[in-house]
């Protein structure tokens, strides 16, 4: 394979995800240093304990307290490389901030999410070497899919001195960051530009608009077994695959939308038209459905969020339900969409009925059933989860899914069983965060240097990675 250079396009302008204001924006200096002076600095801190990377909290609080920003970054950064992306979109009320001794209190917990973006922000702007890379080892790794567990993966493998390429098939690297984030948590470019800061870290290369696939036919397609005649090791960072389908009568045609794809292009596409979506029907009940819902009542449609059970039930954080509330959207509750009627080819409604009625099912001819309700709509967003994306990996001989078609790993080390793969993400936990992502990338790159060095006959346990 011939090595081309690494080189990211900007998103187009003209986004609609431009048109939303930040949730939390940056903290300024003299507001960063009030709220960590707020900090207690505890000593066997629970926030630490609820971070699936285990920052080291109160640690990176006091220098921001004391002056010491660059430091505070270089704490964050070391346990998470991407503490900025995480600092703006991890669900801080139910891990660190959630965990908060002030919280037992009945006081505000600290912003701990606002002020590590505003350590690594700060930062980085005064200059990106906060981190610095070891020597060259020789040794190599591919990794398939640029979305958070990748990247993170590619950005400690290169710290500890080996080579990483990044294998991408969409033409937008970054996966969930770049693409699934709520806008007015994170927008895409700035993922773009803590990706370009990973990349930044030693030897790593993106290869954008490259598929793996098992058997290589064509231009911008590597097979596994070039991968591994190659690279020393492989990561698989697969994600999550299409939107599921709600399997209803009307549901082909336009105006319905799966979730996942509908974000994305709202994030990406300035050809995205939302001009004549005045009333929405969200079906889902979990963080995503939440997320498109409040999304479209910001951009001032009228939305309705149809889910199956109680809002006790949903999958969904309490705290995105009453932020998608606030913006104006209402639940649905104990329903299931039977229907999407349309006149003359054209949305005009969801028909739902009750749970117990049955979802799979053919509304009547004639006059609907008086438990049916119609919910008007000119867009329907489904959110009722995603296929996986992990076909390619059984191209890879050894590695095993599981019954619900996740990659089967080791928990301690993330390697399949192939001694060669290891995998992390959303195709390995079934979509949690992005910071649940990092740990496990934190984990697979560990194992992998741990396995390479061996072969190589050098050093085994991996320190961490060396400021300036």
């Amino acid at each position: 394979m011939t090595r081309a250079p690494t080189r990211l396009s900007a998103l187009p302008s003209g986004r609609i995800e431009e048109r939303f204001e930040d949730k939390n924006p940056r903290y300024t200096e003299a507001e960063a240093f009030a709220e960590a002076n707020r900090c207690l600095y505890c000593v066997d801190a629970p926030c630490v304990k609820a971070c699936p990377t285990e920052i080291d909290i109160p640690s990176f609080i006091r220098k921001i307290a004391t002056g010491q920003v660059k430091g505070a970054a270089r704490t964050i950064l070391t346990a998470n490389l991407l503490g900025q992306s995480c600092g703006q979109a991890c669900p801080v009320e139910v891990l660190c901030a959630g965990d908060c001794v002030y919280n037992a209190w009945g006081r505000e917990p600290i912003a701990i999410g606002r002020l590590q973006r505003y350590a690594v922000e700060a930062a980085l702007a005064k200059g990106p070497g906060l981190l610095r890379a070891k020597p060259p080892t020789g040794r190599s790794v591919a990794l398939v899919g640029a979305g958070p567990a990748s990247v993170a993966a590619a950005g400690y493998l290169a710290l500890e001195g080996h080579r990483a390429v990044i294998f991408e098939r969409k033409s937008i690297p970054g996966g969930l960051n770049t693409l699934g984030i709520a806008p007015y948590k994170m927008k895409g470019h700035e993922a773009l530009r803590e990706l370009e800061w990973v990349l930044s870290l030693g030897d790593i290369e993106l290869r954008a608009g490259v598929s793996v696939v098992e058997q290589a036919a064509a231009p911008g397609e590597v097979s596994a077994r070039d991968l591994l005649a190659e690279f020393d090791a492989v990561f698989l960072g697969l994600g999550l695959g299409d939107d599921a389908r709600l399997g209803i009568p009307g549901e082909d045609g336009e105006g319905v939308v799966g979730a996942t794809a509908f974000i994305e292009r709202l994030k990406a596409d300035p050809r995205l038209e939302l001009s004549g979506v005045r009333r929405a029907a969200v079906v889902g009940g979990g963080n995503t459905a939440l997320d498109v819902a409040h999304e479209l009542a910001l951009l001032g449609v009228d939305v309705a969020i149809v889910y199956r059970r109680s809002e006790a039930e949903m999958s969904g954080y309490a705290h995105e339900l009453e932020g998608a509330r606030v913006a104006g959207a209402r639940l649905i509750e104990n329903r299931v969409p039977v229907e999407v009627v349309r006149d003359g080819g054209r949305l005009v409604a969801l028909r739902i009925a009750p749970a117990d009625a049955g979802a799979q099912r053919e509304a009547p001819q004639g006059a609907a059933p008086a438990a049916d309700e119609l919910v008007p709509a000119d867009l329907v967003a489904v959110a009722i989860g995603q296929s996986r994306a992990t076909r390619v990996a059984l191209a890879f001989e050894g590695v095993a899914l599981d019954a619900r078609g996740r990659v089967v790993v080791d928990p301690a080390t993330h390697r399949t069983g192939n001694p060669r793969v290891y995998s992390g993400g959303d195709c390995v936990n079934g979509g949690k965060e992005v910071v649940n992502a990092v740990a496990e990338a934190k984990l697979a790159a560990r194992a992998m240097h741990e396995a390479m060095m061996q072969r190589a006959g050098g050093a085994a346990p991996v320190p961490a990675p060396q400021g300036e």
